[in-house]
């Protein structure tokens, strides 16, 4: 397998270093990306390198994932107006768990095959050399004006609040990190996103040094995702989009790319699942037909769902869907764990009303304007005349219907849904 022909035709390759694609046909090779521990969780901005080890190991090469709990301490300038702020030693280590946790669920890191995965920390490496030491043994294999010459520094520098000597370090930290890879676990390849191809190439420049000319080291970077409206990739109202099923619920998740726009869902498609050439052509093909149905933003849905959340979350997830924007049954809400009806009704408007009126009989009336979903009972009674308003999918009768603790799910909660799409949740008090 053409591991950069792949990733070239599903457009993830923006810059690549001449003899790279070379040395991928020429022998399996070891390439490791780096994860900065920012935060416990991943979010959907760290799929993209994710999937090229994937990508890596099924054509056959060695992937290895790099935690930078080192760099992690430093920041990277790329990309950033301002200096961060730096986390504490106790906050990367956790947070570097709980990265670690997550790649184990994308990449086979059995070491009976040849090319299982390997996850390393930077700081282990780091931790144990001098301020003078790495001065005099790395520092002097490149020059301030290398350094000043590439753009996540020009930019700072050229800027309104500069760069501190940390942050112009970590440069050189990275590329240490590729030499050290290089020396001891026979990487030759870096790759990440087009905003690393500067400390990248700095990676391959100082194995060049340091060999005296002999090491080879390669290098490609995958373009940064973005969204044809402008907007941020990964984001949504409530921030970030997390591989975390604790931060982002499943079915929030699955919506994320659900709600993709056709421009987007035809280029993501590609980017975001293995599904082969023929198949997204054809996928592609009968969307541009039909984009009503939205036959390529399922599919992308189920597809990313299903690898990282799995196939039980992602048939919840639709199920879920089917109950706000569908179908769905009594039945079917009935069905559903009290977790997993808040991770559905996850920013629907949220009501209360006092528990002693529900166990003692309330009129619809009385119980839809006492707990604020109409703002009068005049408006509640017209509506209900109307046949309006159901309670758990259940259309109510009339004005007059009385509501009790028999309709309660999870002996608190009420779904009323007014009209087809206005849903609220109204919980016991």
């Amino acid at each position: 397998m053409n591991l950069i022909e792949e990733l070239r035709w599903r457009g993830m390759l923006a810059d690549i270093m001449p003899g790279t694609e070379e040395q991928l046909l020429k022998e399996p090779t070891t390439g490791y990306v780096g994860f900065d521990p920012t935060a416990e969780s991943l979010h959907i901005g760290s799929l993209v390198p994710i999937l090229l080890l994937m990508h890596m190991q099924k054509a056959g090469h060695k992937p290895v994932a790099l935690i930078g709990g080192a760099t992690g301490m430093v920041g990277d300038p790329s990309g950033k107006s301002d200096e961060r702020n730096l986390l504490d030693e106790a906050t990367l280590q956790r947070n570097v768990a709980g990265i670690k946790s997550q790649l184990s669920r994308f990449l086979n890191f059995d070491e009976s095959n040849a090319n299982a995965a390997k996850l390393v920390n930077n700081y282990d490496w780091f931790r144990d050399i001098s301020f003078i030491g790495f001065l005099r043994d790395v520092g002097k294999f490149l020059t301030v004006n290398y350094m000043m010459a590439k753009d996540s520094v020009r930019k700072r520098i050229e800027g309104d609040t500069g760069i501190s000597y940390t942050e112009f370090a970590y440069q050189l930290m990275q590329g240490y990190d590729f030499y050290h890879l290089y020396k001891n676990e026979g990487c030759k390849l870096q790759f990440g996103g087009s905003d690393q191809w500067g400390n990248i190439t700095t990676g391959t420049e100082l194995i060049r040094r340091m060999t005296n000319g002999e090491g080879e080291a390669f290098a490609f970077t995958c373009p940064l995702i973005t969204k044809a409206d402008g907007g941020k990739f990964g984001k949504t109202e409530k921030g970030n989009v997390w591989l975390d099923a604790s931060r982002t619920s499943p079915y929030q998740f699955y919506q994320f790319w659900l709600n993709a726009s056709d421009e987007d869902a035809v280029r993501w498609i590609k980017i975001f699942t293995f599904l082969p050439k023929a198949e997204i052509e054809s996928l592609t093909a009968a969307h541009l037909e039909a984009p009503h149905q939205r036959q390529l933003q399922k599919k992308l849905a189920e597809e990313i769902t299903v690898l990282v959340h799995g196939r039980q979350e992602y048939d919840f997830a639709v199920q879920a869907s089917e109950i706000l924007f569908g179908n769905a049954t009594t039945e079917v809400i009935q069905s559903l764990s009290e977790a997993q009806l808040l991770q559905v009704m996850e920013g629907v408007p949220a009501h209360q009303i006092e528990r002693a009126k529900v166990e003692a009989g309330i009129d619809a009336v009385s119980l839809l304007a006492d707990a604020g979903i109409f703002p009068s009972r005049g408006e509640a009674r017209k509506t209900l005349q109307g046949g309006g308003v159901s309670i758990n999918k259940q259309k109510l009768e009339g004005p007059d219907t009385v509501v009790g603790v028999d309709k309660l799910l999870h002996n608190k909660y009420l779904l009323v849904q007014k009209g087809k799409r206005n849903y609220f949740l109204l919980q016991l008090v």
